[in-house]
């Protein structure tokens, strides 16, 4: 299972009485650049992907770590939402204490609590994230941000790093694309 796979929201379909003209319908249907039905662009570290797909555009910017082996270590893939809050999911590997969740803390920062783990697929464990507006500003002015779990078998705390070179550019990015 794909990681944007898991990371699709759903769509909810309403059903109107009377039906938009053509030309209505076609100054509402989300784009891309280009007329594109997806994208996808990097800034540094970062990811952007967007596709258009039952007629509603949806973007995010992610970004993956893997072993020399090419084995993922872990994937983070966030959306901005309401109030410039970003939300989105966290997949780390199997063999991590899952009552434990995860922190995390930008740069020096003060650890945020915990976030717990919501399940775990053949992907690896996912955790859902969802970070306010201050959260976002302190990952758009951070250099790292760095998760901190505990190993199942010992309780001794294994930490991921991951690079916020390109964050701000690909959350100003998807922002622009839409429209938001």
């Amino acid at each position: 299972m794909t990681l944007r796979r898991i990371f699709q929201i759903g769509s909810l379909l309403i059903v109107c009485a009377t039906y938009p003209s053509a030309s209505t319908l076609a100054q509402d249907a989300p784009s891309l650049p280009g007329g594109a039905s997806s994208l996808q662009e990097s800034y540094q570290d970062w990811q952007v992907a967007c596709r258009i797909a039952d007629a509603t555009k949806r973007c995010a910017v992610s970004q993956q770590q893997a072993q020399q082996n090419g084995r993922r270590v872990l994937a983070i893939e966030l959306q901005v939402g309401a109030d410039n809050a970003i939300a989105g999911n966290l997949i780390l590997p199997f063999g991590l204490l899952l009552e434990s969740g995860v922190t995390l803390q930008i740069d020096e920062q003060e650890t945020m609590a915990p976030f717990p783990f919501h399940t775990c697929l053949p992907a690896g464990c996912v955790v859902p994230l969802g970070l306010d507006q201050a959260s976002v500003d302190a990952l758009r002015n951070g250099s790292v941000l760095k998760l901190i779990a505990k190993s199942s078998d010992a309780a001794q705390d294994v930490a991921f790093a991951i690079s916020l070179k390109g964050f701000s550019a690909s959350v100003d990015r998807i922002k622009t694309l839409t429209g938001g």
